[in-house]
Parts: structure tokens; C-alpha cells; sequence
């Protein structure tokens, strides 16, 4: 995988917009941001970044956005997605009318359970979370190496580093490990 923006994605224009969302407290800003600073510091991509999030913050849906692009971005908002992540039911709900027709669906179905289309990417990002790092707070992060293992929008390398740039001291081998399971699990996906 070159981690080259577009390698692997269909696209008519030059522009890929993401979405991240599911509740409050599940860290889809702090994904959001991370993802942008991998793409933008460590590919040379344009990003622009914006977030929105119910009152209630913890528990109140939230979503992300990263808007991408090789030239100069003119909108810095989401219009029509090209990839929505889903971490929640409802999230799904709320946002998969955004997508594209022929968009990157991805699916935390440890919490998604009804899904209106077959056209999906589908993880238990939650379940692996508690299971394989023993953190739930890292589902965010496991999402994030799917992200670019089923995109190609960014190097394994590239989003491992803004990881760990912005992890809490001493998270830093199990937020790496985090990036590589979600990484290897989207890539089984893909044979």
C-alpha cells in the first residue's frame, strides 16, 4: 500500500470528504484530527478539519469531518461523502443519507446492528478494542488503521505516527498496537 491519496479510491474529482461519527466520549474529533495531521503533514495533502457534537457531548451524537484534497479547498465543509465511518446505530442513522451512492461505508457492528445497505466494510472495532488492547478508548484508533488499510489515503507509517505524536504518555504501545489491528483486520477484509 503507497499510501498515496487516491490510489485505491474511485473519485471524479480531486476532492474526498470523510466523516467520523458516533457518540460523544468515543474520540471521533480526536480521530478526526489525527487523521488530517496524518494526511496533510506526513502525505503533503490540503485538509480542512471541522466538528460538531450534541450539548450532552458524552453519549450525544458527534461526527468529524476531514475534507481532502491536492489543490486549494474553497468549502471547508462536508458535502456528499465519500467514506463514512459509523461507530454507532445511531450514527448510521443520522449520516449514512450523506454518502455517496458508490462511498466507503464502514461499520462498527459490535454496536451497529442494522445496516441499509450489503455494500459495506463491516469491524468490531468495540469488541477488538476490549478484547485485543484491553481499552475500550481505542476503538477510535483501530478505526483509523481500517481507515487507511481500506482507502490507501494514508500510509500505515504516516497514521501510526500522528498516533503516537498525540497519545497520552504512556498509551503509546497500546495505541500502536491499535493502528495495526485495525490495519490488519480491514486487510483481511480486502482479500
Amino acid at each position: 500500500m503507497t499510501g498515496k491519496l487516491f490510489d485505491n479510491i474511485k473519485t471524479s474529482s480531486d476532492r474526498f470528504e470523510l466523516r467520523l461519527s458516533g457518540s460523544g466520549g468515543q474520540g471521533m474529533i480526536f480521530a478526526s484530527v489525527v487523521l488530517g495531521e496524518a494526511i496533510g503533514l506526513a502525505e503533503g495533502k490540503n485538509v480542512v478539519q471541522s466538528q460538531s457534537y450534541g450539548p450532552e457531548a458524552r453519549g450525544g451524537a458527534s461526527k468529524a469531518d476531514v475534507v481532502v484534497s491536492s489543490q486549494e479547498i474553497f468549502y471547508p465543509k462536508a458535502m456528499k461523502l465519500d467514506l463514512l465511518l459509523a461507530m454507532t446505530q445511531e450514527a448510521m442513522d443520522k449520516y449514512y443519507a450523506d454518502l455517496k451512492e458508490d462511498g466507503i461505508l464502514i461499520v462498527d457492528t459490535s454496536l451497529v446492528t442494522s445496516v441499509p445497505t450489503d455494500k459495506y466494510y463491516g469491524l468490531e472495532f468495540t469488541r477488538l478494542a476490549r478484547h485485543e488492547i484491553g481499552q475500550i478508548m481505542v476503538a477510535n484508533v483501530i478505526a483509523l488503521g481500517a481507515i487507511a488499510a481500506l482507502t490507501g489515503i494514508v500510509s500505515l507509517e504516516s497514521i501510526t505516527n500522528a498516533v503516537l505524536s498525540r497519545a497520552p504518555r504512556g498509551t503509546e504501545d497500546k495505541n500502536k498496537k491499535a493502528v495495526e489491528v485495525g490495519y490488519n483486520e480491514a486487510m483481511k477484509l480486502k482479500k
